[in-house]
């Protein structure tokens, strides 16, 4: 078991969080667990969770990343993105060394598998 906390802020360790989703050995269950995710992915610096991730409809051709050093998310608000449904909206700001990102994205769920769409 990996004693690292995970980035992602939920208090649990890296190995039993976000460590199997952005190793491809799990699928997130809820938007907000993709949402957490994909921040661990970019402050891990890997591009290809990102990508897997990203809606095929609105991701871009490639995902770039830059040296922006995170610090920490917190989620805002949580409308719907549970197990059973279709689309959800995670209201969140991650904090970084420059300041923070605000934003609230939609995530939809295709084929038993959450995706991140766009910010709303």
């Amino acid at each position: 078991m990996d004693p690292d906390p995970c980035p992602c802020g939920s208090g649990r360790a890296l190995g039993t969080c976000c460590g199997p989703l952005l190793a491809a050995e799990a699928e997130a269950v809820t938007a907000e667990e993709l949402m957490r995710s994909r921040y661990t992915a970019h402050v891990y610096g890997n591009a290809e969770h990102l990508w897997r991730t990203w809606d095929g409809r609105t991701r871009p051709p490639e995902v770039h990343l830059d040296d922006t050093r995170w610090l920490g998310p917190e989620v805002r608000q949580t409308i719907d993105g549970g197990p059973e449904d279709s689309t959800g909206i995670v209201d969140f700001i991650a904090r970084h060394t420059d300041g923070e990102l605000a934003e609230r994205s939609e995530f939809t769920r295709r084929g038993g598998r959450w995706f991140y769409t766009k910010e709303i």
